[in-house]
């Protein structure tokens, strides 16, 4: 009797590929783009006067925009030991440093048409640019020298003051005390402190995951999958983006009324001092809308805007906001 031929051993799972992308820094990335989404959705609602809500001067918006750029700038620490751990290809990281900044000029140039009192001249485009080059030097530095430094350039700002560095040519490097007109403006430092913690990160996890399962995973489900392909070519979505948010939001502005800019800041200055006053912030939003309201009906409005209203004025807004505080 034949015996049955032996059953043959399953294949076995092909190792980790050094050099091999990390999925989880391409959805990383991708994350970060959507909060970019976020965030610039509702700065292009706010500068069109469709929400009342003045999100460049508003502090949680303003933070949210910072953590948004300091996990960009930290990923562009992380792409480079990534893209460098097998040595630097030079025409590769020329090729992309050229795009960078072929696409940070292309940013200038649109937003010097587009918004020529606030225009981008050195945004975050223009950061990643200029961090990519400084921080070469840091790829092969002690990690414990890279983790100083990044202390350090996070430091410097509040260290460094000279009224040469407030001078035009030197604003880009972050020192100035001078404020300024931009849309976006993303300093060397303290931002580089972002990159060079990226390069720290990497640097330490990157031999402990390298050969493991972890390097080797790809998403499966398709958010996922459609996070890691945005993250993969951040750049073109970047571009892409602005452009067509600005166009959706033109097309709503035929249809919605904007709210007008003098009520907003109104609103916004209102809800901040009753917030202030330890009271609720749903009660404070109603409270304001009520009392702008109740100004136009008696026809203040004009005179509050202007800081115009005579004492007598002021005891009516002051009964209006009471009546407004007690609800109907």
């Amino acid at each position: 009797m034949t015996e049955p031929a032996p059953t043959p051993a399953p294949p076995a799972a092909p190792p980790p590929m050094r050099g091999a992308r990390f999925a989880q820094v391409d959805v990383a990335r991708g994350i970060a783009l959507l909060a970019m989404f976020v965030f610039h959705f509702a700065y292009d609602l706010s500068n069109a006067g469709l929400i009342e809500t003045d999100i460049a001067f508003e502090p949680g918006w303003r933070w949210f925009a910072r953590c948004i750029a300091g996990s960009f700038l930290t990923l562009v620490g992380v792409s480079l030991v990534l893209a460098t751990r097998r040595g630097l290809n030079r025409a590769s990281f020329l090729r992309r440093l050229a795009m960078v900044s072929a696409a940070a000029l292309l940013v200038t140039a649109g937003t010097v048409v587009a918004m020529p009192a606030n225009f981008i001249f050195f945004g975050i485009l223009h950061h990643v640019a200029v961090a990519s080059v400084l921080a070469l030097p840091f790829l092969r530095l002690p990690v414990a020298s890279v983790v100083l430094s990044a202390a350090v350039a996070f430091a410097l700002p509040s260290l460094v003051a000279s009224p040469v560095l407030d001078q035009s040519w030197a604003v880009w490097l972050g020192f100035s005390r001078l404020p300024l007109q931009t849309a976006d403006f993303v300093p060397v430092f303290p931002w580089f402190g972002c990159v060079l913690t990226g390069i720290a990160l990497a640097r330490i996890v990157l031999p402990r995951i390298e050969d493991s399962a972890m390097a080797s995973w790809r998403p499966r489900l398709l958010p996922v999958r459609i996070l890691a392909w945005g993250g993969r070519h951040s750049l073109l979505v970047y571009l892409v983006h602005q452009p067509l948010f600005i166009g959706l939001i033109m097309l709503a502005a035929q249809v919605i009324a904007p709210v007008p800019r003098e009520e907003s800041r109104f609103l916004g200055d209102c809800q901040a001092t009753c917030v202030r006053s330890n009271a609720d912030e749903t009660l404070c939003r109603d409270t304001c809308a009520c009392t702008v309201a109740g100004l136009k009906r008696e026809n203040l409005w004009g005179k509050a805007l202007a800081d115009q209203l005579s004492a007598e004025e002021t005891a009516r807004l002051s009964r209006l906001a009471q009546a407004c505080l007690r609800g109907p």
